[in-house]
Parts: C-alpha cells; sequence; structure tokens
C-alpha cells in the first residue's frame, strides 16, 4: 500500500510545488482495511501560513451529497420509510403547494438523487437573504422553470429539507457520522476562499454560499479527514454498517454518467481511465474527491484546498485528480 501511494502521489507534489495548489492529502485503502497516506504543502498561506498534514480537516463540499445526504435518503428507502420513486411531496406536501398543475408536484426522490430534474445548475441562493427559514420556503414555493436535466444543487438542497422533516431537527443537529463534523478547529482545519461576501479567509466554517446562508443543507457542509473518507469508503466496500441495498443502489446506474448521488466511471471523468467499470466516484468544489473501485476492492482520497486563497486561479484539478487516479488503478 505503501509503495501505491508513494507512485500515485507524485501528481500532487507536482502541483504543490508547482503552486497549482496549496497542499494536499493523498489517502488510499483497500478492503482489508488497510491505508496510506500523505500530506503535501500548506494548509493555509493567508493571512498566516500553515503545514497540511495527515490529520487536517477539510471542507468536503459536495462529498456531502454522497457520504451524508446519498447515504441516509438510501437508508431510509431501505427501512421503508420512504419511496424513491413517490414524489417529494409525499414526505414534503407543502413543496410546490401553489403550483398543482407543474412539473415540481411530480419530481421524485430518486431524480433528484440521479439529477434528472429540471433544476437550474448554479442559484445564488444566498443573495436572496439570511434567514435560513425563509430560504428554506423560498426554495419549496418558487415556480421554478423548467430546463433540461443538469448536476444541480436545488436537488440535494431538497432533500436535505426531507431529511429535516423526517428527523424534525436541522441537518446541523443531526449525527453526520463517524468522523464527521459540520465544522472544524481553524487550528486543524484547511483553509479555503477569502471570501469577498463575508470579508475573510475561510477556515473551518463552510465555504458553499447557499449551505452557510441556509445554516446546514444536503449539498455541502460536512468536514473530514482523509482518514475518515477512507473508513467510510471501507465501510461501502465492505458492506459492513450499511444495508446491501444501500450500497447496490450507490452503484446502480441510473444515466450513463451516474448512479443514486453517485458518479459511475465515463470517457474523461475525474477517477481516471484506469479504474474499473465498477468504480463510482464524486467530486467537491473546494478540492475534495473520492473514489471507490469495487472491482479492485480499493478506495482513493484526493483532498486539496485548491480554492485557497481564491476560485479565480486555474489550478488543474480535473487533470490532477486523473493522473492520480491513472496511477493508483495501475
Amino acid at each position: 500500500m505503501r509503495e501505491l501511494l508513494n507512485r500515485a502521489s507524485r501528481p500532487l507534489a507536482d502541483a504543490v510545488a508547482e503552486r497549482r495548489v496549496p497542499g494536499g492529502v493523498l489517502g488510499v485503502a483497500d478492503a482489508s482495511g488497510e491505508q496510506a497516506m500523505r500530506a503535501f504543502g500548506r494548509a493555509q498561506v493567508l493571512p498566516v501560513e500553515r503545514g497540511m498534514e495527515e490529520g487536517s480537516w477539510f471542507d468536503l463540499a459536495s462529498l456531502t451529497k454522497v457520504i451524508f445526504t446519498t447515504t441516509r435518503i438510501l437508508q431510509l428507502a431501505g427501512e421503508g420509510v420512504l419511496d424513491l420513486d413517490a414524489p417529494l411531496r409525499s414526505v414534503v406536501p407543502d413543496f410546490a403547494q401553489h403550483y398543482p398543475e407543474s412539473w415540481l408536484q411530480r419530481v421524485t426522490f430518486r431524480q433528484c438523487l440521479g439529477h434528472q430534474t429540471g433544476f437550474p445548475g448554479v442559484f445564488p441562493l444566498y443573495t436572496y437573504g439570511q434567514d435560513p427559514d425563509l430560504l428554506r420556503q423560498f426554495v419549496l414555493h418558487r415556480h421554478w422553470r423548467e430546463g433540461p436535466p443538469v448536476y444541480s444543487d436545488i436537488n440535494f438542497i431538497l432533500l436535505g429539507i426531507v431529511l429535516e422533516r423526517l428527523e424534525g431537527k436541522a441537518i446541523r443537529e443531526m449525527d453526520p457520522g463517524p468522523g464527521f463534523a459540520w465544522g472544524a478547529k481553524p487550528e486543524e482545519a484547511a483553509a479555503t476562499e477569502r471570501c469577498p461576501w463575508r470579508g475573510r479567509v475561510l477556515v473551518g466554517e463552510v465555504h458553499d454560499e447557499n449551505c452557510a446562508a441556509l445554516q446546514g443543507a444536503g449539498h455541502a457542509g460536512l468536514f473530514g479527514t482523509a482518514s475518515a473518507v477512507l473508513n467510510y469508503a471501507f465501510d461501502v466496500l465492505n458492506v459492513s454498517t450499511l444495508l446491501p441495498a444501500t450500497v447496490s443502489l450507490m452503484r446502480e446506474k441510473l444515466s450513463e454518467r451516474r448512479t443514486h448521488g453517485w458518479e459511475r466511471r465515463h470517457s474523461g471523468w475525474s477517477g481516471g481511465d484506469g479504474c474499473s467499470e465498477e468504480t463510482i466516484g464524486h467530486t467537491g468544489f473546494t478540492g475534495t474527491g473520492l473514489w471507490i473501485d469495487f472491482a479492485r476492492g480499493r478506495a482513493w482520497t484526493l483532498l486539496t484546498n485548491r480554492v485557497h486563497p481564491t476560485r479565480h486561479f486555474d489550478s488543474g484539478i480535473l487533470p490532477l485528480r486523473r493522473a492520480v487516479g491513472d496511477l493508483v488503478s495501475q
């Protein structure tokens, strides 16, 4: 495992040396539970400098969608609490209540998981106010125009609201799982962006603006270390703490690129070309990613702070992810 890690970490070491990313942690694991990881570069460069550590906490961004939200929704489906092919209104009856003939009335849990709805790809919800309860009502009662199916955070913001209704508490009050949290101590966290809206470098607080305004959401907000992410991947590989049906749905093809919540291997994807067809993965905007190859019994996570101190810079994150994936899969 250590030899594999040394080989696969070369692209990350080069990216740090060339100042394309401040720092990162690469971790690999197999179905036996063996892990190896290595840290490179700096966790923060502004306003102070700190070195990256193997145990640094990262804002996992959209890995929240798969590690937390997808897993919970699929577990609830397996327990019979909800029907994936039922409309969201079966749990949230006030969703789109003012538009009885709208396409919104027919949106299902499965469609949201697979990004097969008509919601917009990007929507700056946080610019409409900072009251989290009012913003939830905005999401539920806006007459969203139906567009072509695209990857959309709105799908998972809605699934987060579903979880809140079922559990009777806000997402930030829910247990995010072993090794995960909804924030991190600044001295232990990799910094993200110098945010022009909040007027500071974000360290240990969520980077995603919509999640910050909602004070917790289903699409972003989870924090964790490389070890925690690999432990989760081990559970998926071994179906050790998850229902077999949950893992089966994570692997089930919904489209050429997607399963329930996850991406599946396709041409040009972030996991590289060397992995098997039985590989799923997901990335996060802050520079994070997790990939699980069931055929090889192997998982890897590449966590970087590529948006620090700004997102407005070509970090080369996609070719970096693909290069690492190809070396892990050799």
